[in-house]
């Protein structure tokens, strides 16, 4: 048993699928299969059922995912201890964030006073996903909205910012600078699909305003949202820290309920944070509130 099969092994466990497994591996299907196989050997058990083309864990599989996975968190947690004692400037920080057009502009700035350190940003945008591998210890950090609380897990909120509505020009309401939200209940609606933390924060404050939205078009692409309102097949909710004068539609203010999110920095009290981590958060923290301070 060798640490690769371990990391093949969690791979092909996470994706149920090996072919999707081996291309994310980088790796041929085959080799793959090899490995597993030798793997299951080695343990004397088989750690996958299998059923034509279909995989998946089996009771003896998710028993050792369980402890695989604490393995490879502790083993990423030497990597970067080992990392701090090389110096701050080596390290990397790993993040998981939809927040990444309002944030980049940060990390330049960080990346300006510690060039060395080496950034890995993910967008998993499912709450159940980032708390995975936060847990796991391949992140160090997940943006995100709403989380519940949870021990051994840290938060500190970074920044609110208030969602708006995106109409065409074409549309009745596209005269008016700011509406109620219930005002718009019977509209058609473009959105990011079930499961994005957006998604279901508008969902809930259209509850608060006493209808549920007809969502007519779902995608995962913030463009594609953008090109769908442009045509006129629906209307959609966006963020004020993106809007973009250059953008063919008009955005509407909603007055009531209030509607905003307030972004958190989360991570782990139970995983190692480098010493790059650590100033990352700190003066992360530190920038939004000196924003604040300057409203």
């Amino acid at each position: 048993m060798d640490l690769l099969q371990l990391k093949y092994f969690r791979k092909v466990a996470k994706l149920n699928h090996l072919t999707q497994a081996a291309q994310e591996l980088h790796i041929t299907q085959p080799s793959l299969s090899q490995t597993i196989a030798k793997l299951e050997k080695d343990l004397g058990v088989p750690l996958f059922d299998r059923q034509a083309r279909k995989i998946s864990l089996n009771q003896y599989g998710e028993v050792f995912l369980e402890k695989v996975d604490a393995a490879l968190a502790l083993l990423e947690e030497g990597r970067r201890e080992i990392t701090d004692m090389a110096g701050l400037d080596q390290g990397t920080v790993s993040i998981d964030t939809t927040f990444l057009p309002q944030f980049s502009e940060f990390i330049n700035n960080f990346r300006s006073t510690y060039p060395d350190v080496r950034f890995r940003i993910s967008q998993v945008s499912t709450k159940e996903n980032q708390e995975q591998l936060l847990e796991s210890g391949e992140i160090d950090f997940y943006i995100a909205c709403k989380r519940k609380e949870r021990n051994g897990i840290s938060h500190l909120p970074i920044q609110t910012e208030e969602i708006v509505l995106a109409v065409p020009f074409s549309h009745p309401l596209a005269n008016q600078e700011s509406i109620r939200l219930s005002d718009v209940k019977h509209e058609s609606f473009i959105h990011f699909k079930k499961g994005h933390s957006f998604r279901e924060d508008t969902d809930e404050l259209c509850k608060k305003a006493g209808f549920t939205p007809n969502i007519v078009c779902e995608t995962d692409d913030y463009k594609t949202i953008v090109e769908l309102v442009k045509s006129g097949i629906g209307i959609a909710f966006s963020l004020e820290s993106i809007l973009d004068k250059e953008n063919p539609f008009h955005y509407l203010r909603i007055e009531e309920p209030i509607c905003q999110r307030t972004y958190q920095l989360v991570w782990s009290k139970k995983r190692y944070l480098s010493s790059a981590a650590r100033m990352f958060r700190d003066l992360l923290t530190e920038h939004y509130a000196n924003e604040i301070d300057h409203i």
